[in-house]
């Protein structure tokens, strides 16, 4: 088991042909992107998320809110699945499918996620409005790296359901988990390919929800690295 898990891929599945949905979808869930791209604030002074004025690219992106602070985070390195990406300030997140498996950058890290079994994301079209069950243990730190600041084994039992979104042809997820910590995650899918284009997750005590938007496809760039064995 590796002591760190990195990156996964959040991946924007074929949508078909856009309907008035997917204009729709658009309207209800904007993606913000000023010219001088993402404010930053004095909230969470770790790390800068974007340089002002920065371009963004043609290529697989995802938009980051958390809370007052936005960024653009573009795909750096993949293998398989796996996706991490960063900001150009040096805010990370690694996904593993649409979940948030790891993070840097911020006032509280979550170094690690482990799964029992499988993670109900990775089979929505399976789902009902029946809730099931679903387990993950997680390590989560300051971003100081203080060990005593450091917290491993944190488990957190959590049930998964899904129904139709307002938005015609939209599937919502909720994960509501309890334990370790409280919280209700939050996934908008594409109803034909079960393709996560929108969540709400949390990452940490004392923060609040990252917004994750798929902004491009998903193709890396072409300097990607792949990921150390």
């Amino acid at each position: 088991m590796r002591g760190i898990l990195l990156l996964s891929a959040l991946l924007l599945g074929a949508c078909g042909n856009t309907t008035g949905a997917d204009v729709l979808r658009v309207m209800v869930w904007p993606i913000p992107l000023p010219d001088s791209l993402f404010e930053a604030s004095t909230a969470l002074p770790e790390a800068d998320w974007t340089t002002a004025g920065e371009a963004v690219q043609a290529e697989a992106a995802l938009a980051l809110t958390l809370g007052s602070r936005r960024g653009v985070a573009t795909l750096v390195q993949a293998e398989g699945e796996r996706r991490m990406w960063r900001t150009a300030g040096g805010v990370v997140v690694a996904t593993e499918g649409p979940r948030i498996v790891a993070t840097a950058g911020l006032r509280e890290v979550v170094a690690a996620t482990r799964f029992d079994g499988v993670d109900p994301l990775t089979r929505i079209g399976e789902l009902g409005s029946t809730a099931v069950s679903g387990a993950r243990v997680v390590d989560v730190m300051r971003s100081e790296t203080d060990p005593s600041r450091m917290r491993f084994g944190l488990r957190l039992d959590c049930r998964v359901s899904v129904a139709p979104a307002e938005v015609e042809d939209t599937l919502l997820v909720r994960e509501t988990c309890r334990g370790a910590a409280t919280f209700t995650n939050r996934f908008w899918a594409d109803a034909r390919s079960y393709a996560v284009f929108r969540s709400e997750q949390w990452v940490g005590e004392g923060l609040p929800p990252l917004v994750v938007e798929v902004l491009g496809p998903p193709a890396a760039p072409p300097d990607i690295m792949p990921l150390p064995r």
